[in-house]
């Protein structure tokens, strides 16, 4: 993986060749992490991880503003932070009226109610307030829930201790259940 943070240096730097070759490189763990995360979405989900991979990247990698990767786990979790907004994005715009609306799809094989961990812009808006309050706990629950990263791999990306992931993990859980069932 040192050719990664060795093509984001040269991306960095204004190369546009090195974003051809850093694709092949990430793109399977990226897609691994949108499959990951799509999984987790409630049944109906029209957006595939391909796609989400696809989107995320161009939105990583814009050749028109030079973009600063201090290394590879920053480029993962600014992976995270992007499948995420793409995912706010596209449950906003199924909440338009031209989309439906407040209509709800209902399957004919299992009616599953609803959790509240299932609304996506509510966890939005409370990552956000989590954030103002623990940025670290914040990004961890990215990296843990859109990115579908473990422990370990959160602490190397963030630069701590993998006992101050999993304990920042537990913390936002923890916080964001209370913030979810209160709405």
């Amino acid at each position: 993986m040192a050719d990664v943070t060795q093509i984001l240096a040269q991306i960095e730097q204004g190369n546009a060749a090195a974003t051809d070759a850093l694709l092949p490189l990430v793109y399977e763990e990226l897609r691994r992490l949108a499959a990951s995360r799509l999984a987790q979405e409630k049944p109906g989900q029209t957006l595939q991880a391909t796609a989400l991979v696809h989107e995320a990247y161009i939105r990583l990698i814009d050749v028109k503003r030079v973009q600063r990767w201090d290394s590879r786990g920053h480029f993962f979790s600014a992976a995270a932070e992007a499948m995420r907004r793409l995912l706010v994005e596209q449950y906003r715009r199924k909440q338009r009226i031209k989309h439906g609306g407040e209509l709800q799809r209902v399957p004919l094989v299992d009616i599953v109610a609803d959790r509240p961990e299932d609304d996506i812009e509510a966890l939005d808006e409370s990552l956000k307030e989590l954030a103002a309050e623990d940025e670290l706990a914040a990004k961890v629950v990215e990296l843990r829930y859109f990115a579908g990263l473990g422990h370990e791999q959160i602490a190397e990306f963030t630069g701590v201790s993998v006992y101050e992931a999993r304990k920042k993990w537990t913390y936002a859980r923890a916080w964001l259940r209370e913030k979810l069932t209160d709405s």
